[in-house]
């Protein structure tokens, strides 16, 4: 019901940037709560940063101070600003969004977008 499209990976060096979108459909953006996972080859997927309806932000504690979560409502797009990237940060990267209603707790996953910081 909810497609979530990730965009935004590439390859970057150690220290550099990179910013990542989350594109989802439907007509309710703004009733999901959004995050971001990652997940590493030999690692369970991690938290990396969730925004709430009310743009409530929250961080791992790997990453806070570098990256910074966000979301423009207008545009159904949920966004992570990556800054000061280190080796440990390659990963897989997911876009989540979480829809809660009387009854109800949904939980959908985009198909995640590779970021690799090497030099």
């Amino acid at each position: 019901q909810v497609q979530l499209v990730e965009s935004g990976g590439g390859l970057v060096q150690p220290g550099g940037s990179l910013r990542l979108s989350c594109a989802a459909s439907g007509s309710i953006f703004s009733m999901y709560v959004m995050g971001w996972y990652r997940q590493a080859p030999g690692n369970q997927r991690e938290l990396v940063a969730t925004i709430t309806r009310t743009s409530s932000a929250s961080y791992a504690d790997s990453v806070k101070g570098r990256f910074t979560i966000s979301r423009d409502n207008a545009k159904n797009t949920v966004y992570l600003q990556m800054e000061n990237l280190k080796p440990s940060d390659t990963a897989v990267y997911y876009c989540k969004a979480r829809y809660r209603r009387p009854g109800r707790d949904d939980e959908y996953w985009g198909q995640g977008t590779q970021v690799t910081v090497s030099s």
